[in-house]
């Protein structure tokens, strides 16, 4: 099942739960544990995750957070979930704009864009650069970047900037993955993105759809 909270005071997001609560209250209590699960996360890391001190942090018994989220994995694919809702909402506010606007440089938009994600949420840093990826997160990952990917070619053909081809959504999946392998790295090396990094991933996309552009099969 899966439950929509208000994720500190920016997007709603929804997680998956073991039983979604029907009461206000209990709705408002596991929204306090996934925030109170984030703030660990960023604060201490993955292994300050634990079931009894997230429980006592949260001012709720170990047994009603059990009833929710039976385990750390749980918690933690439910934090995954929210962290790329989070990402998603940020890629449909570019898609909106992209319609509406013509941007001189379309990657600058994009990569510094997603670079400000990666910036304020120590959050999803932690979880994404650590050892922890349960097949849930996995699962999760794989969905969100075929989301982002398809988001991606929205704002490219809003752009004009390549041609509408059969090819293109693949060609988007592979600039995404591209990009997030390169990100991550940089944010791996400096919490503020390594600056010769994101440098080289705007020319190395920018080549890539210079590419595209001239590509008529």
């Amino acid at each position: 099942m899966r439950f929509a909270f208000v994720f500190g005071k920016e997007v709603m997001a929804e997680v998956p739960v073991r039983r979604v609560p029907r009461q206000a209250r209990s709705r408002e209590r596991l929204a306090q544990v996934l925030a109170v699960a984030d703030r660990l996360v960023a604060t201490e890391g993955v292994e300050a995750l634990r079931m009894v001190r997230l429980a006592q942090e949260a001012g709720i018994s170990a047994g009603s957070l059990y009833q929710y989220l039976p385990d750390r994995d749980a918690v933690l694919a439910a934090l995954a979930e929210s962290y790329l809702e989070r990402i998603e909402v940020v890629l449909a506010e570019l898609v909106t704009a992209s319609a509406r606007e013509r941007w001189e440089d379309p990657v600058a938009v994009l990569v510094d864009g997603f670079s400000e994600i990666y910036r304020r949420e120590n959050g999803f840093r932690a979880l994404w650069f650590g050892q922890h990826g349960s097949e849930a997160i996995r699962h999760a990952d794989r969905a969100h970047k075929r989301r982002m990917a398809d988001g991606l070619r929205i704002v490219l053909l809003a752009q004009q900037a390549v041609p509408d081809r059969d090819w293109l959504p693949d060609a988007c999946l592979s600039a995404q993955l591209m990009a997030d392998a390169l990100m991550q790295e940089a944010f791996r090396i400096d919490p503020e993105g390594d600056p010769k990094l994101l440098r080289e991933l705007k020319f190395g996309l920018r080549g890539y759809l210079a590419e595209l552009s001239r590509r008529d099969d």
